[in-house]
């Protein structure tokens, strides 16, 4: 898929995430627009090895959420990808619905619960030490949220993962510099945190987390390593609600609702329309 399909992809990722917290009246929307280009890029860009036919393929990647806040941008690409019906993001976070506020197993392409925050490494480790000691094909990603690395179970889960030369693990940290309610730097300083990554016996890459030819490059370079004895972590630099200009790199807007004109300009920069 070419730069421009990917953007196209991207902009109609980020129109599904919005008229589903809006239809649902929750969700995160701030959170799922940081990692959007990265998922697209991850999901649309010949980068993991997956077969929506079959979700159970013994041989495919596994894609962990750590940050299971921003489900909705998983949920949205899965349902594009036919996963599942495209009419149960309709019924995002009700009662018995198929698609929960956070990701479950339970669900067509996802491997595991996640959303509290700081156990997703831990478990993307094991699959990849797994991997690793039954010689199997397949690689791991998991994309981590940075304020969740404040988590003392995420540096557990480095350690681990250093100490076992799990070349195969690709660590995607979601790095837009906030948290919940303030800057990371305010709360726990985490810079720098490559020097962190190293330190553990990783490698590390800085990327821009919303230029698709940067992310392209540094993903195909993650599949193909000459260093298959250390993990890799992706320090991916993006902007938290990226995409919509009042959300964007803003201490308020993490689980916030837009409201009344804030919908019609939301949709307005995303290039859609909002017909409730």
């Amino acid at each position: 898929m070419n730069i421009n399909l990917l953007k196209e992809k991207s902009l109609q990722i980020r129109r599904t995430i919005l008229k589903a917290a809006l239809s649902a009246g929750k969700g995160h929307i701030p959170p799922c627009y940081s990692w959007t280009d990265i998922a697209s890029v991850l999901f649309y860009g010949n980068i993991l090895n997956i077969s929506p036919n079959k979700p159970d393929w013994k041989d495919r990647d596994r894609f962990v959420l750590s940050k299971g806040h921003a489900s909705l941008t998983l949920y949205s690409i899965l349902s594009d990808l036919e996963y599942f019906a495209a009419d149960e993001l309709d019924k995002f976070a009700t009662g018995g619905a198929l698609l929960p506020g956070h990701p479950d197993a339970e669900i067509p392409g996802v491997e595991v619960c996640t959303g509290s925050l700081g156990h997703g490494l831990g478990v993307a480790s094991g699959m990849a030490f797994a991997s690793k000691k039954d010689n199997l094909s397949w690689s791991t990603y998991v994309v981590l949220g940075d304020g969740e690395c404040q988590e003392g179970s995420v540096w557990e889960a480095i350690m681990f993962a250093g100490h076992q030369e799990l070349g195969k693990l690709i660590a995607i940290v979601d790095r837009n510099t906030f948290g919940a309610t303030d800057s990371t730097e305010n709360t726990a300083r985490l810079n720098p945190l490559d020097d962190k990554f190293k330190a553990f016996g990783w490698d590390v890459e800085e990327v821009d987390g919303h230029n698709f030819n940067s992310l392209i490059s540094t993903l195909n370079q993650a599949k193909i390593r000459v260093h298959e004895n250390k993990p890799l972590c992706i320090i991916a630099n993006t902007t938290k609600g990226k995409g919509i200009d009042f959300m964007e790199n803003s201490q308020y807007w993490h689980h916030q609702m837009p409201k009344g004109e804030q919908i019609d300009i939301a949709w307005e920069q995303l290039g859609g329309k909002w017909i409730d």
